[in-house]
């Protein structure tokens, strides 16, 4: 079993974070740097920075700005929001970033996946899904930023995403994000089993037990979260430690004199 990785979501809106429910209700929660930098001293294996408003707007992505941030991450960055075609992934990869997530501009132009697997390899490339429960069961994709109804099934969606190259799939519950209840695990483990490429698990996690059952009974290879670091004094390093004891490899922590 690869070692499961702790990934921390900072979602970037105008010039801050924010943390929502639902993804509505956003709140601010302090400017990127600063936790960006804060992240460094607390044993994360990587960071998923995504501009929620970027769809929208019609905007390039901020290049500027990831360059400033990429500067001071020295952990492995995923970069998403905006993006729609393969300079501005370029121009991404060079201010800093080392992996791009692709959402919105997946569904109205699903080649842009293999494109970006094709010029910088399937590891770039983190297909993010976020998704609703359908009355019956199974789950529907939405983009924009849980605002639109693409109609895709969610489980189909991430099988044509791996066979287009992606390299992980980035699985949002949008109903349970923010609330902190726990992740939907049958939505990460039909997702696991329908893919051979790793499963990030995101949306819901208010504990440590929460990540331990993605992965030991989903079957998640990373567990993403933001509330649980933002509002708690639950921290990535307990995170790991947590894993470890229940038996799951994870990456070795680094030392610093830092607390974490």
């Amino acid at each position: 079993m690869l070692k499961v990785r702790v990934i921390p979501t900072l979602l970037w809106k105008n010039f801050g974070l924010v943390k929502g429910t639902g993804f509505d209700s956003w709140r601010r929660v302090g400017p990127v740097l600063p936790a960006i930098k804060v992240y460094n001293q607390r044993e994360v294996d990587e960071l998923i920075l995504v501009d929620i408003v970027a769809h929208d707007t019609g905007d390039e992505p901020d290049f500027e700005s990831v360059n400033d941030f990429g500067q001071d991450c020295f952990v492995p960055l995923t970069v998403g929001g905006g993006i729609t075609n393969l300079v501005q992934v370029q121009r991404l990869l060079r201010a800093g970033a080392d992996k791009v997530s692709i959402n919105t501009a997946g569904y109205e132009n699903p080649g842009l996946i293999t494109e970006i697997a094709t010029r910088f390899g399937a590891q770039c490339v983190v297909a993010s899904i976020d998704v609703r429960a359908r009355e019956g069961g199974g789950w529907r994709c939405f983009s924009h930023a849980g605002g639109k109804d693409t109609g895709r099934d969610a489980i189909e969606w991430a099988r044509e995403l791996e066979s287009r190259g992606a390299g992980e799939i980035l699985i949002t519950s949008i109903e349970r994000d923010g609330l902190m209840v726990g992740y939907d695990l049958p939505l990460v483990e039909s997702v696991a089993r329908a893919v051979r490429i790793p499963v990030i698990a995101s949306g819901g996690a208010g504990n440590y037990e929460h990540m331990v059952a993605a992965v030991s009974e989903a079957g998640a290879s990373a567990v993403a979260a933001a509330s649980i670091f933002h509002f708690t004094e639950q921290t990535p390093a307990g995170a790991k430690a947590a894993l470890a004891a229940a038996g799951i490899p994870v990456r070795k922590s680094f030392q610093t004199d830092e607390p974490v």
